[in-house]
């Protein structure tokens, strides 16, 4: 039990320096090529339009974190 409870606080700690570190990754659906092909027609892809990178899950989360806590103190 221990030792599962130490592997994922390590992961997310881990976790937590990759999207500080790294905040985009390749999108998933047109993985990174900001192009998929539809109906055998190569078009812009419709969730990353075209930029080819998508905000991590754990980013998106600290964002909105951070604003939720910006408009509570001010």
């Amino acid at each position: 039990m221990l030792v599962a409870m130490a592997a994922i606080v390590l992961w997310a700690g881990g976790y937590a320096v990759l999207c500080a570190a790294k905040p985009f990754a390749p999108c998933r659906r047109c993985r990174g090529l900001g192009k998929i092909e539809r109906f055998g027609k190569p078009r812009m892809c419709p969730r990353c339009h075209g930029r080819r990178l998508r905000l991590r899950i754990g980013r998106r989360a600290h964002n909105a974190w951070r604003r939720t806590h910006q408009a509570g103190t001010r």
